[in-house]
């Protein structure tokens, strides 16, 4: 018997050396970030964020972070993404995810929050909510929530007002923004930040909304003339975790992912006040601008068109979100109502 007695002692010592190798194996982490287009996201921030999100949490990590176009993940699918496990983490254009959750699209309706700090507000008031129904409908966990910038029109076109959209067709990204859109008498298209260089270029849409920030990066001074700066929403964007990811981590890691995460959503808000300014000056070619410059027009709308935009509000966007939420969620609008509604002084009747 020494012999077998000898072997199996020298494989239990085997198997004990081997645990705690065993325990330090990496946790994977596969990561969708934001458009390549966007690289003062994707290369100045998330890519940096991510790549030393290890470092800073003390998790050993092995993430592989790439934009969602590079991978070919369609913006509107993130949710889909998410529940299925084909990401861990995306970054989420929430308004191009409504299809799928109406209410993802309440804490950025158009005309509710028409500057950074209203949007915070309506951030504050909304995000445990949000948090809970995503994890009840997708599997997923909100981890950070951020503007793009104010959502303005570019057109390839003399605009003074809003009231000259009447008979145009203009790209749009959320029900709520074609709900204001047809109200103004114009003609909503639903498209991709990536494929409205294009239809503005052969005249398939003759404006798009969008934040100054992205129509710069999309290299829209190409093919617009005039910039209406009407500030419609914030375009809202979010870095969401799936589930079964959440809870590959001990309470204590993710309480230092939650750290972490706060310090990317800081980073991106703190992108949103500056960007704007500069891609404004770009694309009026001034000498504050050190990139690209342009030669387009930015009018001074009339004191009118925020009328419209608050009056569209109640009149249209909000009866045409409770409406499209509440077939999908029963209790849509008056959680909204507890939450953001609150925070921002709005009621859905």
């Amino acid at each position: 018997m020494r012999t077998p007695l000898s072997l199996l002692g020298a494989a239990f010592g085997a198997l004990l050396a081997a645990a705690p190798a065993l325990a330090q194996s990496p946790i994977q982490l596969r990561v969708a970030g934001h458009f390549t287009s966007n690289s003062r996201h994707t290369e100045g921030i998330e890519r940096p964020f991510f790549t030393g999100l290890g470092q800073a949490t003390g998790i050993n990590l092995a993430v592989t972070f790439n934009p969602m176009d590079q991978v070919g993940a369609a913006a509107p699918d993130a949710l889909r993404h998410l529940r299925n496990g084909t990401f861990d983490v995306m970054s989420v254009l929430i308004g191009q995810t409504a299809r799928d959750e109406p209410f993802i699209d309440s804490l950025d309706l158009i005309g509710v929050s028409t500057t950074l700090e209203e949007t915070q507000q309506a951030i504050a008031g909304g995000r445990e909510a949000l948090d809970r129904r995503l994890q009840e409908r997708f599997n997923a966990k909100v981890m950070t929530l951020w503007p793009f910038g104010a959502q303005m029109f570019f057109c390839n076109r003399p605009v003074a007002s809003m009231g000259d959209l009447r008979g145009l067709k203009v790209r749009s990204y959320t029900p709520t923004m074609s709900a204001l859109l047809q109200s103004l008498g114009a003609t909503p298209v639903t498209l991709q930040l990536s494929e409205t260089y294009q239809a503005l270029q052969r005249g398939t849409v003759e404006c798009g909304i969008t934040s100054a920030t992205s129509a710069y990066t999309a290299n829209w001074g190409e093919v617009i003339r005039t910039i209406l700066p009407v500030s419609l929403a914030s375009g809202v964007q979010g870095h969401f975790m799936s589930l079964a990811a959440w809870r590959r981590f001990s309470p204590e890691q993710q309480a230092a992912l939650t750290r972490s995460f706060a310090d990317l959503e800081k980073q991106m808000w703190d992108l949103a006040r500056t960007a704007s300014n500069e891609a404004f000056a770009c694309f009026q070619g001034q000498d504050a601008c050190t990139t690209r410059k342009f030669n387009v027009q930015v009018v001074t709308p009339p004191a009118e068109d925020e009328r419209r935009v608050r009056e569209a509000v109640t009149a249209v966007v909000l009866p045409s979100f409770r409406d499209s939420c509440n077939r999908v969620w029963a209790d849509c609008a008056r959680v909204w109502n507890d939450s953001v509604g609150k925070a921002r002084g709005y009621t859905i009747p």
